[in-house]
């Protein structure tokens, strides 16, 4: 029997409380191994497409499904306790780059669906360990913060409302299609992020029910902001009131080059903290090179110095990723949730604490 959505929280939430928790890896990198095709992309529904489909990953739920679930079962074999859904594209504003703008709903529902089947078998087969869906938003392919013509600064290629409008589609599929949480990652634009925080927030107040809120952003390169400019600090003093389950940083950087940033929102965050970083930093090829084996040596010591309460993998990352992760972090004492004092915390690209 498939337990219910509250039933799925509370073992959340017990879980996380227990032990450090496992998200899976890239599905990027998984999908490039198959080396799909147009036609693999297009499928039978999408035959006659009029633009060229190769690339839209997201697109696979509907044409590809049987490898989504393979791909979702690896990385639970692999010990992953949290599944992202194929969605970090499923928005309006991003499938707009296809025509399938109209689709973007689906796309989320279906992924959430193949997502939650996978978890619930895993489970059913050991209930011991219950394995949860993460509904991925992706940051888009537009920034509300910054020009896209270096001629033109007040120039925007999107708007607060018109993300909002796309993140509530996209938040609504997600849901119905059964997730257990709501992931916003690889927050490289606060305000972008923000647009979904509010999205989230106005689906939650329709349907009557709350879904934890994960916040994951994405420090650009060692300056230690986000491309928006904000350290990591004022970001989470950005993103703070709305209480999200998780806080934490994703994507750009490798573990040893993003470890700095995660101290410094584990120290300030009164909230669970989840952090999955690339195998290591890009060749010159674009490749990933990091072996599961020193990409766990170094998450491994972040978990010995108390610094999270989940992790897992992003780009280059593989089920063999996962695999050493878990077992690096496994029977280590997740992070203690720090006590932090009451103040007016404001941020613009800098934290701001008012003096008590």
């Amino acid at each position: 029997m498939t337990s219910s959505r509250e039933d799925r929280r509370a073992q959340l939430v017990a879980a996380i409380e227990s032990r450090i928790l496992v998200l899976d890896g890239a599905m990027g990198t998984m999908i490039q191994s198959y080396n799909f095709d147009e036609a693999d992309f297009r499928g039978e529904r999408f035959k006659d497409w009029s633009q060229d489909l190769r690339g839209n990953n997201d697109l696979l739920c509907l044409t590809q499904p049987e490898i989504l679930s393979e791909i979702h079962r690896a990385y639970l074999d692999a010990g992953a306790d949290i599944l992202e859904t194929n969605t970090f594209s499923s928005t309006s504003i991003a499938q707009a780059d296809y025509g399938l703008e109209d689709y973007a709903r689906e796309l989320n529902f279906e992924s959430a669906r193949s997502a939650r089947q996978v978890c619930d078998i895993v489970t059913s087969e050991n209930p011991d360990k219950p394995r949860f869906v993460a509904g991925t938003l992706g940051p888009t392919n537009r920034t509300a913060s910054i020009s896209p013509d270096v001629n033109d600064p007040g120039k925007r290629n999107t708007s607060f409302d018109e993300l909002w409008i796309a993140y509530q589609d996209a938040v609504e599929g997600l849901i119905e299609g059964g997730v257990d949480l709501i992931l916003v990652e690889t927050i490289f634009d606060t305000l972008n992020a923000k647009a979904a925080l509010f999205a989230i927030e106005d689906v939650f107040e329709s349907i009557g029910d709350q879904l934890p809120v994960m916040i994951s952003g994405t420090i650009t390169d060692q300056s230690g902001r986000t491309l928006s400019g904000q350290t990591a600090e004022a970001f989470w003093n950005s993103v703070r009131h709305v209480a999200p389950f998780t806080i934490g940083l994703n994507c750009a950087l490798g573990a040893e080059q993003l470890r700095p940033y995660v101290s410094e929102i584990s120290r300030v965050a009164d909230t669970f903290v989840c952090t999955y970083p690339n195998a290591g930093l890009p060749n010159e090829f674009g490749e990933y090179d990091q072996s599961p084996e020193e990409m766990a040596v170094l998450i491994g010591a972040w978990a010995d110095d108390g610094l999270v309460n989940a992790v897992g993998g992003c780009c280059g990352t593989t089920p063999d990723h996962i695999r050493a992760i878990a077992d690096a972090v496994a029977g280590k004492t997740p992070r203690a949730i720090p006590a932090v004092d009451r103040k007016l915390r404001l941020s613009g690209l800098e934290p701001f604490a008012l003096a008590s």
